[in-house]
């Protein structure tokens, strides 16, 4: 992988700095299977980089993504991918730190790379830590993908929630969007957001908030707009909600208050797509 362009030096190594943002199965990895089958993810990565052998290695990635933390023992060489459980290790950029701050050499030993291990200067790490945490943090803050969307010009009110409708145009592409909306702490937020358009259909869990964008597989879903009524319909909405990042707004949710607005939001919506056929 392509070595981060913030560099921070520390002896035999350095540790490179980027922002990742992974759309899942956007149209240029197209076909990873399923519904939107791609991982899609973003967060910081930190890479620990020295030379091997007069060429600039990465020797140890962490990824510190939202839903598939993990890291990598010589990337380049052994290429060891672990997954990191959140729920244990909790922020997976504050566990990245503390592993970098006590255990940095025997990871490097493990990675393949004994030698620069027992080069490192544990009072030039010490010194060195504090800014690739504070560069890093920065960098999540800073460069993390979201969206913010029009709420709809049709707007259907289902108990806490709302769905709003309206006719895209990105471009080329557009077709009908839904909006599911909820009140977060007085202010209205965009909750999920189903963009069906033509060309390249997806939807967005938490526009606002971690904004994982899936972009479906036209060859399986050759109708997003069904597929996502299908989805309202099944009940779904309160696990969509959750994954998005709204447990309590999942959790008041009023099925049956739900159930007899979905008829008027698919009657209002097939109304808009065929004045605009």
């Amino acid at each position: 992988m392509k070595i981060g362009e913030m560099k921070i030096a520390c002896g035999p190594i350095c540790f490179a700095l980027q922002y990742r943002d992974l759309d899942g199965g956007a149209p240029h990895r197209q076909g990873a299977g399923g519904a939107g089958g791609g991982n899609a993810d973003q967060g910081v990565c930190i890479q620990v980089v020295g030379k091997v052998e007069g060429k600039e290695t990465e020797l140890l990635r962490f990824d510190c993504f939202d839903n598939h933390p993990h890291y990598h023992y010589g990337p380049e060489n052994k290429n060891v991918r672990i997954m990191l459980d959140p729920t244990v290790a909790g922020n997976p950029l504050g566990w990245t730190m503390g592993q970098l701050r006590s255990k940095l050499p025997a990871m490097l030993a493990r990675a393949g790379y004994e030698a620069l291990a027992v080069q490192l200067d544990p009072y030039q790490l010490t010194k060195t830590l504090p800014e690739v945490e504070a560069r890093a943090r920065e960098m999540a803050m800073q460069q993390r993908n979201t969206v913010r969307h029009n709420r709809g010009t049709d707007v259907i009110e289902a108990g806490n929630i709302r769905f709003g409708l309206e006719m895209r145009t990105v471009g080329p592409d557009g077709g009908i969007a839904i909006h599911v909306l909820g009140d977060i702490a007085g202010q209205e937020v965009e909750l999920l957001a189903f963009d069906c358009f033509r060309t390249y259909p997806h939807y967005h869990y938490g526009p606002m908030n971690k904004n994982e964008r899936i972009f479906w597989d036209t060859t399986l879903v050759p109708n997003a707009f069904k597929w996502t009524m299908d989805q309202f319909k099944a009940g779904n909405l309160p696990a969509m909600l959750q994954r998005a990042g709204y447990p309590t707004v999942a959790a008041a949710l009023d099925d049956s208050i739900i159930a007899s607005a979905l008829p008027m939001v698919e009657a209002r919506a097939q109304e808009m797509l065929q004045a605009a056929a």
